[in-house]
């Protein structure tokens, strides 16, 4: 292991406290950014969408995994597109009026950008969450969420730390809000949702 800039245990401590304070500022910024009327637009598209696909590479994908779980966990169909499998056939999946939405800090990650024209030739709307407004995702998206990533957490501000944790909220703000439009209750996620602590609290001792 490389210790050419190995640290002390307690200046390691400082960087992890701060850390909590850098995600922080980073979703105030964010939800100050946030548009409401394009923040509206997305949570309606989504409430109505027959089918809604996710996409993202690294930790904007690991994002999007736990997004589409969130999804179907309300009961709207959703699935994750690997960037490497929707350029093999899987963009089958989604059909007109259908909602993708397409994640990338930067907005011009190459991989995500053969599925965006995927998504605008066959009549996919496009729900696009980036940080940077003036990227091609930004451009041609129908819907942009903005998000505001003052820093990463880390030394050199490389890892996908604060980024992951913004655009993770982003994804909860959308799924509590897409749950009120749609009158989505807890008995019906009871039903979904049998296993696990949480089936046992909604449902009861058998």
């Amino acid at each position: 292991m490389d210790k050419g800039n190995a640290t002390s245990v307690k200046e390691a401590m400082e960087f992890a406290l701060q850390a909590f304070d850098t995600e922080a500022e980073s979703l105030l910024a964010t939800k100050c950014r946030m548009d409401s009327a394009s923040f509206c637009e997305a949570v309606k598209a989504l409430a109505a969408a027959e089918r809604i696909a996710t996409s993202g590479c690294g930790h904007s994908g690991i994002a999007c995994m736990h997004f589409a779980h969130s999804l179907c966990c309300i009961e709207r169909p959703a699935r994750f597109l690997s960037p490497s499998e929707a350029v093999h056939g899987a963009t089958g999946y989604l059909q007109s009026g259908d909602v993708a939405v397409l994640a990338s800090r930067g907005g011009r990650t190459d991989e995500l950008m053969p599925i965006l024209g995927i998504c605008r030739d066959k009549g996919v709307r496009v729900i696009g969450v980036t940080g940077n407004m003036s990227s091609p995702l930004a451009e041609k998206a129908d819907i942009i969420l903005p998000m505001s990533v003052l820093r990463e957490c880390d030394r050199y501000d490389s890892q996908g730390t604060t980024s992951f944790v913004v655009l993770s909220a982003i994804f909860d703000a959308l799924q509590v809000a897409v749950m009120e439009l749609t009158g989505f209750t807890n008995d019906r996620f009871a039903r979904i949702h049998p296993a696990g602590a949480v089936g046992k609290r909604l449902n009861g001792p058998v």
